[in-house]
């Protein structure tokens, strides 16, 4: 029970004579970016997560520490 050519060919022309040949490629372009948003959407994760990472210790760090053990 699918969508036949000719049911897909009425479809079009009543899209386009509602709103015409020069919006046709911005609606077009509107619809692949929803699309591709979603799709993004869908694939990241649910949360972020927030917590603060361990942070690098500084060369100047290291090196002190270690003229204060010598």
């Amino acid at each position: 029970m699918g969508i036949g050519m000719q049911e897909m060919l009425i479809i079009l022309l009543v899209v386009l004579v509602l709103f015409g040949a020069k919006k046709l490629p911005e609606i077009g372009g509107g619809l692949g970016r929803a699309i591709r948003n979603f799709k993004k959407a869908t694939s990241e994760p649910d949360e972020i997560d927030i917590t603060p990472k361990a942070e690098a210790k500084k060369p100047e760090e290291t090196e002190q520490t270690t003229q204060t053990r010598s």
